[in-house]
């Protein structure tokens, strides 16, 4: 078993350096050099004779070496999505798991329940897609996926809450990071797809899924000082509208109408609403803050003005 797993490595080695070596001797001018694997020691052969042959066995040992150290890949892909380890670290796991570097994207679980038993279903979710997956915490599970064309990322977020949803009853939320080019970026897009989730958690936004692409003004706005924040409110006069934001059933309204890309007739359905008490409820918002926000630049202004608020009282 071993001996394949190594045939896996070194094959594996070879489309990423370019360098073909095998287990077994193909004649002609070659090196040989030892390799230890697993406890085994086995004689390997590449093209080639000389120096730079030589120093390509030393590389190859080194490598098969470290992905011989890497034995707990749940424990080692957690720490890869921490941002613990350099690139070569991320390299020698990918060669552990027999997996080529590929584009790929993280996503974040939370199940606030019954976690012990959801994870036979994230795996069934998952077993299609080439993804690999860690438990982060109690109620947390991450989730790498390679980028395929086949399915969206959203698609895959809303299959597995769906999925989770049917067999256990649990409402999970999801958080999906960017794209990144290669698995060595996979800890940035971790970190996205957790700021999603507590992104979407302070816009109170609709849904279960939340990708990090939807929020980028939330992340542009985080970067501002706090001081320079307080007097974008005071520019925006949004401490003269805080009974506005106060009211729960006035800015969910709201939020909806935003969500619907300003459509009244699908908002109203929505929310259950005859059309004329959404357009009261509009009306009453533009009266408390100023922003008929039917009209597209005023729906901008309430969503950065919502954003400020939420932001700066932490709600």
């Amino acid at each position: 078993m071993s001996r394949n797993e190594l045939d896996r490595i070194l094959r594996d080695i070879g489309k990423n350096t370019g360098t073909e070596v095998s287990l077994t001797s193909r004649g002609g001018s070659e090196t040989a050099f030892p390799l230890e694997y697993c406890g085994e020691k086995y004689t390997a052969y590449l093209a080639g004779e000389g120096e730079e042959a030589e120093r390509t066995a030393r590389l190859v040992s080194y490598l098969v070496a470290q992905t011989d150290e890497l034995p707990d890949r749940a424990l080692h892909l957690k720490n890869i999505l921490l941002g613990e380890g350099n690139r070569e670290y991320a390299r020698r796991y990918l060669l552990r798991c027999g997996m080529k570097d590929m584009p790929c994207y993280a996503v974040e679980l939370i199940l606030p329940r019954r976690m012990e038993e959801a994870i036979p279903i994230v795996e069934s979710c998952l077993s299609d897609t080439g993804a690999l997956y860690t438990r982060m915490a109690d109620d947390r599970i991450a989730v790498v996926v390679p980028e395929v064309e086949m399915q969206l990322p959203v698609e895959l977020g809303n299959f597995l809450v769906q999925s989770v949803y049917e067999e256990l009853g649990v409402k999970a939320s999801v958080g999906i990071g960017c794209e990144r080019k290669s698995f060595e970026e996979i800890a940035r897009s971790y970190a996205q797809a957790v700021a999603a989730v507590r992104m979407g958690e302070l816009l109170k936004s609709d849904g279960q899924v939340h990708t990090y692409r939807e929020y980028l003004l939330v992340k542009l706005l985080e970067d501002v000082p706090e001081g320079r924040l307080k007097e974008h409110m005071e520019e925006f006069r949004i401490t003269g509208s805080e009974d506005a934001f106060a009211d729960e059933e006035l800015t969910g309204t709201a939020e909806m109408f935003l969500e619907n890309s300003l459509n009244v007739s699908e908002t109203a359905r929505d929310l259950y609403l005859h059309r004329n008490t959404l357009m009261y409820r509009l009306d009453k918002l533009e009266r408390l803050t100023g922003l008929n926000i039917r009209k597209f630049s005023d729906a901008v202004t309430f969503r950065v003005m919502t954003i400020l608020y939420r932001m700066l009282k932490g709600v």
